[in-house]
């Protein structure tokens, strides 16, 4: 499933855009019939942050009221069980780097640029920035990232684990459906159990992980993913079962 977001020029997520978000995610989550999904911003920005005239009133009784509800979309969309891709193009700031971050998989464009730049307006990230920044690139450059404000090229990204691959411009869209593609004739069960086992065990310590992993892994064993993956490597050697 492709999910393209259009608020023009800059795909500024508004507080009606993140709530439109976060329906879409559960309504996919509990789709059987979506096995990949992509999110894309179209050819001009992936998203350019949060919409700040909505929040530049706030004060600290309105901020503390709100605060949850602006990391809702998000969690929403890191709790899809099918693979998830972000497709990135132009400016990924703010919450719209947090958007991607809640993705499994980040394309980008060799023109994105990406940055957490919340400190620039007093205040920092607050839709998982800071959490997820450090669990995808470590403490040091995440707080590089979010203490400097600092935008980073494709490039630096890519390099800094923030993102998977870099491509041309006009390849990144085309890119990441090829690669939810063959996510998409995956084993269903084994990859939304993939995504459990690391999602999970990256918040617990390493035995509390193993002891996660254990079950996960157990868990797969009658399931159809499993008599289809082993049976067709048994007989016709690795990669290539046809799962449902």
């Amino acid at each position: 499933m492709l999910i393209t977001l259009d608020r023009p020029k800059m795909n500024v997520l508004s507080r009606d855009m993140q709530n439109d978000i976060a329906v879409l995610a559960r309504d996919v989550a509990a789709d059987d019939s979506v096995r990949a999904v992509v999110f894309y911003g179209g050819e001009r920005n992936f998203a350019a942050g949060a919409d700040v005239k909505e929040m530049v009133h706030w004060d600290n009784a309105t901020a503390t009221r709100e605060a949850p509800d602006l990391q809702s979309a998000f969690k929403a969309v890191s709790a899809i069980p099918q693979p998830t891709i972000a497709a990135l193009t132009g400016y990924v700031l703010g919450g719209g780097l947090e958007l991607a971050m809640s993705c499994d998989l980040r394309i980008a464009a060799h023109n994105a640029t990406l940055g957490q730049p919340e400190i620039l307006l007093g205040i920092i990230p607050g839709a998982g920035g800071t959490q997820r920044l450090t669990r995808l690139v470590g403490a040091s450059r995440a707080k590089d990232l979010i203490l400097t404000g600092r935008f980073v090229a494709a490039s630096e990204a890519h390099a800094m684990g923030l993102v998977n691959e870099v491509v041309s411009s006009e390849q990144v869209l085309t890119r990441a459906l090829e690669l939810a593609q063959a996510l998409a004739q995956g084993p269903r069960h084994a990859l939304a159990a993939a995504k459990r086992a690391i999602d999970q065990g990256i918040e617990k310590s390493l035995e509390h992980g193993l002891a996660i992993e254990t079950a996960e892994f157990a868990g797969l064993f009658g399931t159809a993913d499993q008599v289809t993956g082993m049976t067709s490597f048994v007989e016709n050697g690795p990669g290539q079962a046809t799962f449902e």
